[in-house]
């Protein structure tokens, strides 16, 4: 187009049309012909965007033009543009036709408010406006981010009934939406029937089992894609490392690595970040260090998922170190980055300087701490044995605290012996959470240390009469590239004659090294030798026995335990780790464990 037309540079100085030309039949028509040029060649950004809408106004366009109107909503889309501008342009066309509701509906699917795109594809329903080949992959999408599964499963039954059902990329839409809805099933079944899979439809399978904390299936279908002799991508990798590190599988993991590596992946920087949190969330901290060191490229993710994981392994002052390196190369720490940084201070006894990080938070970088934040600042006091501090906190908390908050004051009181706080946090918790069994177990289990039995017994009879069940402690570990599941008491696995027997000989190896069962740790109203056994029998001391039974001499151990480890089975660890000469880490719900030469990581603290 000539300079007759328009003058633009950037940015936009003028925009300006011709008012006379012999060749118009309908100056009208030419006007938005002319507005829709524009923007094919110059509404690459905002500015230049809302001035072309502007000049369409100004030369007498009606806001109603379905032609404009189409263009600006799907090139508005394409730039982000807040999507209360692309919604009131939509609203004041006459008839949009099927491109124009699926421009609209995308828009609202990738913003951060996705429910509107649910909404107005029900009213493009009603409108009887025919929808097409991208219309229910945008819409699913939508549903998707919103977990709403009684749209998506609705939207599912249109498709079908529209015979778009069998278009793959519909298919794939589907999986991804059973999947984020937390329906793997769902999507299992739909993966299950569809005749062609692509990349993405093992991907969007895979991740929904890594979602819906199912890692054994991610993991079979990842192996099952390799047979089909389908290639991997960072899509892959990046769900491939989450179910590796939910399930401790280390040595899957590093030959994903290797392989990562080998086709080129390591060089983005999604999949990289992904690795350096596997490795972090499987205790191997030195590996973790060394793919962060290598990195070509780093985001605040990354620093964040090397502080937090350093955190989580025991190794608070390394994390503040790396923060201090972070702050010094002018990186803008996250909200999450902070929640790593105060984690450090409260699992390693660092009060004073976690309420110095946290003031840091808000007056130096202007983040207004959540409650996550807050959370930590809670675990921090409680950690350290000021329970009441604790309590004054919470408190005094800008915004009600959750069952998180309380259920951590509830595990300090019972740690430290506070029984009337604890009532309180637990009328807190029948509020909050009714159904939560920790909550009945920690306050049975406070009673009974207390020795007020009658106490303890009404908790557990009130848990049952509640129809609570109390969650069954379990401990993977990983050896040949298969992964073993240990519960407490288990004698399913194949070999447990032999692990039970390897449990009778380390009882009197640490008795003759003057260890004496912890019987405190059970609550339970029993003799004393049927403490001792019921201590034995904890998941971890299990699985930990099958690794002395099957691997060689040496080899390290890593213990993945689902509930917070009890303090005979540290202590017992600790010693096996001695007697033993094997490096033992365990990881349960709140953190890692690395025991070595007869000593813990957390020094006794956490």
């Amino acid at each position: 187009m000539s300079e007759h037309y328009f003058e633009l540079a950037p940015p936009v100085r003028a925009l300006r049309l011709p008012l006379n030309s012999s060749s118009w039949r309908d100056p009208l028509a030419h006007i938005v012909r002319s507005c829709i040029s524009l923007l094919q060649i110059c509404g690459s950004s905002k500015l230049n965007l809302k001035k072309i809408h502007g000049l369409s106004i100004r030369r007498g366009v009606p806001l109603s033009d379905p032609y404009l109107g189409k263009y600006l909503i799907y090139i508005g889309v394409n730039l982000s543009v807040p999507m209360a501008y692309a919604r009131s342009i939509f609203s004041q066309m006459k008839n949009p036709n099927t491109f124009t509701w699926n421009a609209i509906i995308r828009g609202y699917a990738e913003s951060e408010n996705p429910k509107p795109a649910i909404e107005l594809y029900g009213l493009m329903h009603s409108n009887s406006v025919e929808p097409d080949t991208h219309t229910f992959p945008f819409v699913l999408k939508a549903v998707a981010k919103a977990v709403s599964i009684t749209a998506g499963e609705q939207i599912h039954s249109i498709a079908t009934r529209s015979g778009f059902e069998s278009l793959v990329f519909v298919q794939n839409s589907l999986v991804h939406m059973y999947a984020s809805c937390g329906q793997y099933q769902s999507a299992v079944k739909v993966f299950e029937v569809m005749p062609n899979r692509d990349l993405v439809t093992w991907n969007s399978v895979i991740n929904g089992f890594a979602l819906n904390g199912k890692p054994s299936e991610a993991l079979a279908l990842y192996q099952k894609m390799d047979l089909d002799g389908l290639k991997p991508d960072g899509f892959t990798m990046v769900s491939l490392f989450s179910a590796c590190s939910k399930l401790g599988a280390l040595a899957l993991g590093r030959r994903a690595h290797v392989y990562m590596v080998k086709v080129g992946l390591d060089k983005s920087l999604h999949s990289v970040n992904a690795l350096l949190d596997f490795y972090a969330k499987c205790g191997c901290t030195k590996d973790a260090k060394r793919v962060f060191d290598e990195m070509v490229e780093r985001n605040v993710v990354s620093w964040t998922s090397l502080i937090v994981g350093l955190a989580v392994n025991g190794y608070g002052s390394e994390a503040l170190k790396y923060f201090k390196q972070m702050e010094a190369e002018k990186w803008l720490p996250s909200e999450i980055t902070f929640v790593g940084v105060l984690y450090a201070c409260s699992h390693c006894g660092m009060v004073d300087e976690g309420f110095r990080y946290f003031d840091k938070i808000k007056q130096y970088y202007g983040i207004v701490p959540q409650i996550e934040h807050h959370g930590c600042m809670v675990d921090l006091l409680a950690r350290a044995g000021k329970v009441k501090q604790a309590h004054d906190y919470i408190q005094q908390m800008p915004m009600q605290p959750n069952s998180v908050i309380w259920r951590t004051l509830l595990g300090a009181c019972t740690k430290f012996g506070h029984v009337e706080l604890a009532e309180v946090a637990r009328a807190k918790l029948f509020h909050l959470e009714p159904k939560h069994s920790g909550d009945y177990v920690l306050m049975s289990n406070l009673y009974a240390s207390e020795r007020r039995w009658s106490d303890a017994h009404k908790a557990r009879k009130s848990m049952l009469e509640e129809g609570v069940a109390k969650i069954r402690g379990h401990s993977l570990v990983e050896l040949g590239n298969q992964v073993h599941e240990f519960h407490t008491g288990d004698r399913t696995h194949p070999q447990s004659e032999e692990i039970y027997a390897k449990l009778v000989e380390v009882t009197k190896r640490l008795r003759l090294e003057g260890h004496v069962a912890h019987t405190g740790h059970v609550y339970a109203d029993i003799e004393e030798e049927e403490k001792e056994n019921a201590l034995v029998h904890h998941s971890e001391k299990i699985a930990v026995a099958f690794m002395l039974v099957c691997s060689p001499p040496g080899t390290p151990i890593r213990v993945f335990n689902n509930l917070r480890i009890c303090g005979d089975c540290h202590v017992v660890i600790k010693l096996m780790s001695k007697v033993y000469g094997r490096e033992i880490t365990v990881r349960d719900c709140s953190r890692f464990h690395h025991f070595r030469d007869g000593s813990c990581s957390c020094g006794d603290y956490w």
